[in-house]
Order: C-alpha cells, then structure tokens, then sequence
C-alpha cells in the first residue's frame, strides 16, 4: 500500500485517519493541505476516484464567499475554482494509488491491500 493522508493538522478527522493507519502499523505520508496541496495529477485521480467534485467540496468551510460562488460556476470553472482554493476541499483525503476517500471511512480503508 501507497497511502497518502491530505489533511489540516487542525481537522480532527485527519488525526483519526492518522491514528487509524498507526495503529495498524501501515505507513502514510501527511500532506498539509494548508502548506503543499494537491497536484494537478492527484487532484484529478481523486476527483474520479469519488466521483467528482460534488463529493470533494466542504460545504462548512470558512470561506463562503467562494462556496457561494461555485453554486454558479459552470462545471470546469468549478473545477478550477476548487483546485485553485483547496481549503474548500473536505478532508481528509486519502488516497492509495488510483483509490480515494474523503473524509473518515475505515470501513473503506479496511478493504485495501
């Protein structure tokens, strides 16, 4: 297994999805959403890999200037909107080769091998 926890060291779903992975003695690597995001590659994989960008957006994020905003963007501009400000992303993202999650699924998670 590849994993890879895309997550806010302050989001308490990212510390359980931390803490689920330790204690199974599985090796992740944390990306700080806040310092490093996504590239544009694993952006794309994981948006395909929950079924779009619907699944991917936070709708209790702080900036609802541009939550609000993205209610009237056409597909690809929402697209882009959302790579552009990754703090609107739910998280955490976690991801294993071509497979995702958003937010806290050990029961998903499980079923990797």
């Amino acid at each position: 297994m590849n994993i890879q926890i895309f997550g806010a060291k302050k989001c308490f779903d990212t510390k359980k999805a931390e803490r689920w992975f330790k204690e199974r003695g599985i090796k992740f690597q944390l990306i700080d959403m806040k310092e490093k995001g996504m590239s544009r590659g694993e952006f794309d994989n994981v948006k395909r890999a929950v079924g779009g960008i619907d699944q991917m957006i936070n709708e209790s994020a702080k900036d609802k200037d541009t939550l609000t905003l993205m209610k009237y963007l056409s597909d690809s501009d929402r697209e882009e909107k959302l790579f552009e400000n990754q703090q609107l992303i739910k998280t955490p993202v976690v991801r294993n080769g071509k497979s995702a999650t958003i937010g806290y699924c050990p029961e998903i998670w499980s079923e990797w091998d």
